[in-house]
């Protein structure tokens, strides 16, 4: 029986459709790796960094930087861990207009600071969603404030503050730090890579509520340590005498250094006025500039120093030469260099032409050696080349070669013109002249270290006064003259502070030696020298025989008191006389002069201000109207008229035109009409004499009488003529004043240099006329 086929429950499935389910599912498999492996693949890192930005925080760690010590290991600048504040502005959201005002009101404390200002806070929440500082390093007492407000969406971060505990002490050396730890100025930028550390990174993670889960941080590796050669102790002395200075003086700017002459080390770099690096918001720019190493002036003066030690070790020259000086006038090339006005100086040795600071004495010395060899010495010295001194901004100076010069400029060189000079290269040189004629860089930092103070292996260095050269010269160091012209020169260098222009810088119970000096800046607007404004300077060293410092000082235009108190002698040796008795009591140096007495020490202050040319006129006003008792309406009370003066020109010329030539017949003639008729009045009988004693006027008689308590009151009806004292000994003095029957009160010693009244003045016989004598 066949059975029938069983029918199928379910339609045939259709190739075609599954071919087309299959390629789909393909391709969308496909297109999801596509996407997978572009996600995963090419956009890994930008996601990675847009999930660190949203889950982490991550901030530079600033590096300690490095401190700097004096030589005895006290602190000049540390650093110190303060809070700064920062903000999220995303977390303040439309909170952020009354958020800038209430933090403005707490951190803005100084009108000046716009940093910490509502408007410029406000602006810095409003161009970051992420972050914003609110103020830099504040003060302890600020961060204490904003933590009481708890704000939502400010914190705080630790950073380093830089901090100077002698807040102006050597500020222009030690420089100063921006608000990111960069250096500025000074060798907080000259060694600010050394000094800056390597920084780390702290890694903070947030949840999705932005609170902090935890961080991670990689520590930063601290700056290097600088010991410096400055002693804190002796830069304080400096800066303390050069301040009380410029408030006496009113000047524009002053420098000391301080230096071992035997090392090159500076022991002192004193600059006023200062600033204070703690407060950099109130700093004035004008100051902030090293002058010691970047200011250059025409030394002046003290330049001669050069030029003796020159001549002496390369001319032959020796101090008991004589030179002459030409009564103070010179005339090479058309130009005529003079002396200082009171100083008409002959036929004298070299020593006394150094100590009484002669420019034709001075210039003659240079014209020994000639143009080459002196520009060689000058190289030798240091001039026109930078000294390597570890401070930014250093000047090399002005010093043109030979093939440069003008006719005259070998005249200009000796006296210190034509050349630019900094303090720091005229201390060097100084200590060149102390220390036996070698060079010695100057040095201002002794070592750079990784350990801190309290370590057993950073130990001081105090500074001990030797008076020997290392045994090893540093590089750079060379001979400059030989040991006998040092001996030399320091011998005659003291003679200037004994006996010649620099007697202000004299110590109790110490010799000195140095030299003053006084430029004449350029006037801007005429671009000639000016006649007001001055640079007044001293460069020295002592003691004497064994240097222990050398010191060099610079007041620049001092303005106050009469045209002499602008001199190197009186505005810079008071202070090199205070700086350097401070600083050899300090050391523990040895006297080698005996200790003068408080009386004797004003006696010789005295003989000083007396020698001084400050002022010495009016003094010997004074003197000759006490003397003589004038009454306040005395015609001779009066200023010195220019006709007086003119008749004391005009005697001096006739009695040195007499001398010369003798017998001359009717050298009368040649005499004034007034002192004429005096000289015939008072004895003279003829009026062609040929005997040139003739010219002094017979001695005359005045009656004198004798009052009660020993008053003496001469009759004054006979009036003479004051004759011309002009170097003349004390003894050639008297002898001419007793011809015309005048007596003398006599100032000082030496030479006559100044008399009151003025030669040709007529006065009554028997008056007593005030003479000064120097040497």
């Amino acid at each position: 029986m066949n059975k029938a086929p069983r029918q199928t429950l379910t339609a045939p499935i259709r190739r075609i459709r599954f071919a087309y389910v299959a390629l789909f599912f393909c391709a969308w498999t496909c297109l999801i790796a596509v996407r997978l492996g572009w996600l995963q693949v090419v956009r890994h890192s930008d996601f990675v960094h847009r999930a660190a930005m949203q889950q982490q925080r991550t901030f530079e760690v600033a590096p300690r930087r490095g401190m700097l010590y004096d030589r005895n290991l006290r602190e000049l600048a540390v650093t110190v861990q303060v809070d700064s504040v920062y903000a999220v502005p995303s977390e303040l959201g439309d909170n952020r207009a009354s958020a800038a005002e209430i933090l403005a009101e707490i951190v803005h404390a100084d009108p000046t600071d716009n940093f910490t200002s509502q408007q410029q806070m406000l602006a810095r929440f409003n161009a970051s969603r992420n972050f914003a500082w609110v103020a830099r390093k504040v003060d302890p007492g600020i961060a204490e404030r904003l933590r009481e407000l708890n704000l939502k969406g400010v914190y705080f971060q630790k950073e380093f503050k830089r901090f100077y505990p002698n807040n102006d002490l050597a500020a222009q050396v030690l420089g100063y730090v921006g608000t990111d730890d960069i250096g500025l100025g000074g060798l907080e930028r000259q060694f600010d890579e050394d000094m800056h550390g390597e920084p780390g990174h702290m890694l903070t993670a947030l949840d999705a509520k932005r609170h902090v889960l935890g961080s991670e941080e990689s520590q930063p590796m601290p700056g290097e340590n600088l010991v410096l050669s400055i002693d804190a102790n002796i830069q304080y002395m400096a800066e303390r005498a050069l301040d009380a200075q410029m408030l006496k003086t009113r000047a524009l700017h002053g420098t000391v250094v301080v230096q071992d002459p035997h090392t090159g080390q500076i022991l002192a770099l004193a600059i006023s006025p200062r600033f204070n690096p703690n407060d950099q918001k109130h700093m004035d720019s004008s100051v902030l500039q090293n002058l010691a190493v970047s200011d250059v002036y025409e030394p002046g003066s003290t330049f001669k120093l050069v030029t003796y030690s020159a001549a002496l070790d390369g001319a032959g020259v020796q101090p008991t030469d004589l030179v002459d000086c030409q009564n103070g006038a010179m005339t090479m090339y058309g130009r005529t260099l003079h002396d200082d006005h009171s100083d008409h100086f002959g036929v004298v040795t070299v020593q006394y032409a150094l100590e009484h600071s002669s420019d034709v004495g001075a210039a003659k010395m240079a014209l020994k050696l000639g143009p080459n060899k002196f520009y060689s010495y000058m190289r030798g010295f240091g001039f026109g080349d930078r000294s390597g001194i570890e401070l930014p901004s250093e000047t090399r100076g002005l010093l043109r070669a030979p093939k440069k010069w003008g006719s005259t400029s070998i005249l200009s060189m000796a006296i210190g013109q034509e050349v630019g000079v900094t303090p720091v290269q005229l201390v060097t040189m100084v200590s060149a002249l102390a220390n036996g004629g070698v060079y010695m860089p100057p040095h201002v930092l002794l070592q750079s270290t990784d350990e801190m103070k309290g370590d057993a292996r950073l130990k001081p260095a105090a500074f001990r006064p030797s008076n020997q050269l290392p045994t090893t010269l540093p590089d750079g160091a060379h001979r400059v003259i030989s040991e006998m012209t040092s001996a030399k020169m320091r011998m005659m260098m003291q003679g200037i502070v004994t006996e010649g222009t620099g007697k202000l810088a004299a110590l109790n119970g110490y010799s000195s030696a140095g030299k003053t000096g006084t430029a004449q800046k350029i006037d801007v607007a005429t671009h000639t020298y000016s006649h007001t404004k001055l640079v007044a300077s001293f460069a020295g060293f002592a003691p004497v025989s064994n240097p222990a410092i050398s010191i060099a000082v610079v007041i620049d235009t001092p303005t106050a008191g009469g045209e002499a108190a602008h001199y190197g002698g009186a505005a810079s040796a008071p202070v090199f006389a205070d700086v350097a008795q401070q600083v050899l009591e300090y050391l523990g140096v040895p006297h080698d002069q005996p200790l003068k007495t408080k009386k004797e020490l004003q006696i010789a202050q005295k003989d000083a201000a007396d020698d001084s040319p400050a002022d010495s006129t009016a003094d010997l006003s004074a003197m000759f109207d006490d003397v003589n008792s004038l009454p306040a309406d005395d015609p001779l009370r009066a200023p010195i008229s220019a006709a007086a003066v003119d008749v004391a020109a005009s005697e001096n010329s006739v009695v040195r035109t007499a001398k010369a030539s003798g017998d001359s017949p009717g050298i009368l003639n040649l005499l004034p009409a007034k002192v004429l008729a005096a000289f015939r009045t008072n004895g003279e009988s003829g009026s062609g004499g040929t005997d040139a004693a003739r010219l002094v006027p017979q001695k005359a008689a005045p009656t004198v009488e004798t009052k009660e308590k020993g008053a003496v009151v001469v009759d004054a009806s006979l009036r003479v003529p004051v004759p011309s004292f002009d170097g003349l000994g004390l003894r050639g003095v008297v002898e001419r004043a007793d011809a015309v029957g005048l007596r003398v009160q006599a100032v000082g010693n030496g030479l006559a240099r100044e008399q009151v009244p003025a030669a040709g003045t007529m006065v009554g016989a028997g008056t007593e006329i005030v003479v000064r004598f120097s040497r």
